[in-house]
């Protein structure tokens, strides 16, 4: 329980991020935000008229987790595909503006930058509409890929795989990545999707929520019990050292092999908006092992880190200062 950790060590971890570098690898994503108020209905069609009032291009997908990352105060890189157009040019813009390195990043004239555009009024989501093309990468861009995170792993103190089932996670890229963070003994940090759950074999820690873990162990998870044997279903069938499962209110639940189940009560006092809540906890909880955390120091602090960033509207995130009040 929570009792058990020592929020000294979480402090002293917080304050190593700024000479912590993390390699981000996944889909990329710019989310798109539409600002407005409601004041009537459409008279074409029973739906609301929104008033626009603001928009928003933002960092999301495995970009977002970069954004948390460098929020909490460490260096990251991203690696990911881009379409050769506008939004790839604004996401580029995005990075730059954080001073994040661009090297990592692949343009590709096969498929357009992902873009997800969300119309929020009066702080509720009316409709999401999104721009993507899906599938395997062309084979010049899985080839930069490759080609970057070969370059230059040795320069990482932890790996993060953000998938969104975009295309950039597929076997080719995880079997170089897996071998080359086990030869350089660096902790590969999983943010899966269940459609790809084969592909993380190996991997130092996965963080699947409530239903994907349902969906990957085949256990559907209805107490204690059930969650035990869904996560060490996880544990065998992926040979991690260690199941991460996020469970929204009811906190987090941590398994690591031969050991009982490490329950971690949720510390949000208000729940306004998850978007983008597991791009936090996975920033946090990587940032935690490349600090020198164990498993379980880690996952208490990506709950805190979860517990700010839901308590905000949008793709949010959490900075070095809020988590270091937070566990103070």
């Amino acid at each position: 329980m929570l009792n058990q950790i020592n929020r000294l060590n979480l402090q002293q971890a917080i304050a190593k991020f700024p000479s912590a570098n993390v390699l981000v690898i996944g889909d990329i994503i710019v989310d798109h935000f539409i600002w407005g108020s409601v004041s009537r209905i459409s008279p074409e069609a029973p739906v609301p008229v929104v008033n626009v009032t603001d928009e928003s291009l933002l960092l999301g997908g495995s970009a977002n987790v970069l954004h948390n990352l460098y929020d909490l105060g460490a260096r990251a890189t991203l690696c990911g595909v881009i379409g050769d157009d506008l939004m790839g040019r604004h996401l580029l813009e995005l990075l730059q503006q954080i001073d994040s390195p661009t090297a990592g990043v692949i343009k590709t004239q096969d498929r357009p930058t992902t873009k997800k555009t969300r119309i929020v009024a009066q702080s509720q989501q009316v409709v999401r509409f999104d721009r993507e093309k899906t599938g395997p990468l062309p084979p010049a861009a899985l080839d930069g890929l490759c080609s970057f995170i070969e370059a230059n792993i040795s320069s990482f103190a932890a790996v993060i795989i953000s998938d969104y089932c975009k295309g950039v996670i597929c076997a080719p890229l995880m079997d170089h990545v897996r071998r080359l963070a086990g030869s350089h003994q660096i902790p590969l940090i999983v943010d899966p999707k269940p459609v790809h759950a084969d592909l993380f074999k190996g991997a130092t820690i996965i963080t699947p929520n409530h239903h994907e873990a349902e969906k990957m162990s085949g256990v559907t998870i209805d107490d204690d019990e059930s969650l035990f044997r869904a996560a060490a279903t996880l544990l065998r069938k992926l040979d991690s050292r260690a199941v991460l499962i996020t469970r929204g209110e009811a906190g987090m639940t941590l398994l690591e092999k031969e050991k009982p189940l490490f329950t971690i009560p949720t510390v949000a006092k208000e729940i306004y908006d998850v978007t983008g809540a597991g791009d936090t906890v996975i920033a946090s909880l990587a940032l935690g092992l490349a600090s020198g955390l164990s498993f379980a120091e880690a996952a208490t602090l990506a709950n805190f880190a979860a517990g700010i960033v839901v308590a905000k509207i949008g793709t949010a995130t959490a900075s070095a200062k809020e988590l270091m009040e937070l566990v103070s």
